[in-house]
């Protein structure tokens, strides 16, 4: 295999990143049935955030950027917010050691915890993130789906302390 190593965001990466946030906006917009069509605008607006403590990407020696993971202070805990893989080179370990770089830079940081939401239709993330050592549900948030829309929302989400919801 080809080596991939985590490093810090460099501006010359930007277009990659931009590539990246796109896929991973429109892989969700897919997962709950809205327009794919995201260019990647949003990654120009999470750079400017002012509590972003941090970037990295996965850089494949052939590819180039295939990954990133970002990390959002929250007092002294952590969100890591994005973590996207290109889609070609997922499973392959790239996600993973993305996220042990990131909790290894919260360390450095004397953070004491790290979070990270993945989308509840995005069964492969939340069993690669449990894999990763998040296995902690620390909230949960919850949608009023106020147009109703039964084919947007799967019917058989998950159960959670003997209630069953849809995701």
């Amino acid at each position: 295999m080809t080596p991939v190593t985590a490093r810090s965001y460099r501006p010359s990466d930007h277009s990659a990143g931009r590539r990246l946030w796109s896929e991973l906006t429109n892989q969700h917009n897919r997962m709950y049935g809205e327009p794919t069509d995201d260019g990647g605008e949003g990654f120009e607006e999470y750079l400017t955030r002012l509590d972003l403590c941090g970037l990295w990407v996965a850089d494949h020696a052939d590819d180039g950027v295939i990954g990133l993971v970002g990390l959002i202070i929250r007092g002294r805990a952590g969100v890591v917010e994005p973590i996207v893989v290109t889609i070609s080179h997922r499973h392959k370990g790239v996600g993973r050691k993305l996220l042990r770089h990131v909790a290894n830079e919260a360390r450095k940081r004397n953070m004491t915890a790290l979070t990270i939401s993945p989308a509840s239709r995005n069964v492969d993330a939340i069993r690669s993130l449990h894999a990763a050592g998040y296995d902690v549900v620390s909230s949960i948030e919850l949608t009023l789906d106020l147009e109703r829309n039964p084919h947007e929302w799967q019917e058989d989400g998950l159960e959670l302390h003997d209630m069953q919801f849809r995701s």
